[in-house]
């Protein structure tokens, strides 16, 4: 069905991973595109039977084994009430202690709730009113525009540099522009950053801190994408975990990292200096998130990691197929390589395709990408493309595209 199959000259040189994949299968490679079109979600329905999606941020695998036991059982039992305890907390802590190295998750500084962006808008109400600035780092998650206008506060861009890393200048500029009528600010902060890869350095985590500190401006970071960091050599660090960051707030799941998107739960996480703001979230939030979600998440970060690492290396085989297929097939692509989350960031700017060069590659290709537009500054000219599908599907996704450009 995909002409054009991998080979090894693809992937260039193995290198070492820090992974430790307990024989687990590569999980991308699991699923044939027949049942993947059995799926109802959002990427496999959108658009006719006849386009490869490589858009949304939803995977092409099999759900984990420890994911799977803990939805079945539950549902065999009829387990099907409202969620309680804090089994989901310990097995974040216990998760970020082993793979980050970060011990200071307190238990009693989270709380459950519905989803990450969700999560997102209940901590920004708790530190800002209406109409006063949220600052964000664009090319950036849409969501973050969308959530943030909606909830009747005022979006500020401070781009990131042209290395695609935060600019610290340009963020003070922002903090200082946001505060300059006395007001109250956020920085909804993108750890590791979305669309770009980007996985921030404890550095440059503390001198946002050190900013925010100065200029009295809350931190939020997402950092949903924190278990998915795909290149051997980085190393995601929490935002709470740097100095500084104590009155910081944090949303995190296991949403993206085990593909269970459908599965609402997410925590949100307090800093030290943040406790009290937590506490004055309504109860009311925490009826949000789902109970199987919530069992399901929980059995992913405690019992997942196997699965997990088995697909952070056939990510990182898809990040440098990815990279030779486009020297090879579509030079005119600028594309660097992100160190986390599977998605990349194509800039299409020499290709000649206007604004939006998606609609190029799905009207001409058939392949379907997020157009960079939404993205905020910086993103006409772009497309995101997600990578976490087979080998295959990611080697004809990238035939068809430089096909629509004959």
């Amino acid at each position: 069905m995909f002409p054009g199959r991998v080979t090894a000259s693809y992937l260039g040189p193995m290198t070492s991973n820090p992974w430790d994949q307990a024989g687990e299968p590569n999980p991308l490679r699991a699923l044939t595109p027949d049942q993947l079109r059995r799926r109802t979600s959002m990427k496999w329905r959108t658009h006719p039977a006849d386009v490869l999606p490589l858009w949304v941020a939803e995977m092409d695998v099999p759900l984990a084994r420890p994911v799977v036991r803990a939805v079945t059982e539950a549902m065999e039992l009829g387990d099907t009430g409202y969620p309680v305890g804090t089994a989901y907390a310990e097995a974040l802590a216990a998760f970020a202690a082993k793979r980050w190295g970060w011990d200071g998750l307190a238990v009693e500084r989270t709380a459950i709730v519905p989803d990450v962006m969700l999560g997102v808008v209940e901590m920004l109400k708790l530190v800002t009113g209406p109409g006063e600035p949220v600052i964000v780092n664009p090319p950036v998650y849409p969501p973050f525009y969308q959530f943030v206008t909606h909830m009747d506060r005022r979006v500020v861009e401070a781009p990131l540099g042209p290395d695609l890393r935060i600019d610290l200048g340009v963020l003070e500029e922002a903090f200082r522009r946001a505060v300059a009528g006395g007001g109250r600010a956020a920085f909804l902060l993108c750890s590791p950053h979305n669309p770009t890869g980007t996985v921030h350095t404890a550095e440059e985590l503390a001198a946002v801190a050190a900013l925010a500190e100065r200029y009295g401006v809350r931190v939020v970071a997402d950092e949903i994408h924190a278990p998915v960091v795909t290149a051997p050599d980085a190393r995601f660090v929490p935002y709470l975990g740097v100095p500084g960051a104590e009155r910081g707030l944090s949303l995190m799941s296991a949403s993206k990292g085990w593909n269970v998107a459908g599965l609402k739960a997410a925590l949100a996480v307090a800093g030290p200096g943040a406790a009290a703001d937590l506490a004055r979230m309504p109860e009311e939030v925490g009826h949000g998130p789902s109970h199987i979600g919530v069992l399901a998440h929980t059995a992913a970060l405690r019992d997942g990691t196997a699965w997990l690492d088995a697909v952070l290396t056939g990510l990182d085989e898809n990040r440098r197929l990815l990279t030779g297929l486009l020297a090879e097939r579509l030079p005119g692509v600028v594309h660097r390589a992100g160190e986390a989350t599977y998605l990349a960031w194509l800039d299409c700017r020499a290709l000649g395709l206007g604004d939006e060069p998606a609609d190029v590659f799905l009207d001409r290709g058939r392949v379907a990408l997020s157009s960079g537009v939404p993205f905020g500054s910086g993103g006409p000219g772009h497309v995101r493309l997600n990578l976490a599908t087979s080998p295959e599907v990611l080697t004809e996704a990238v035939r068809r595209m430089a096909a629509a450009l004959e």
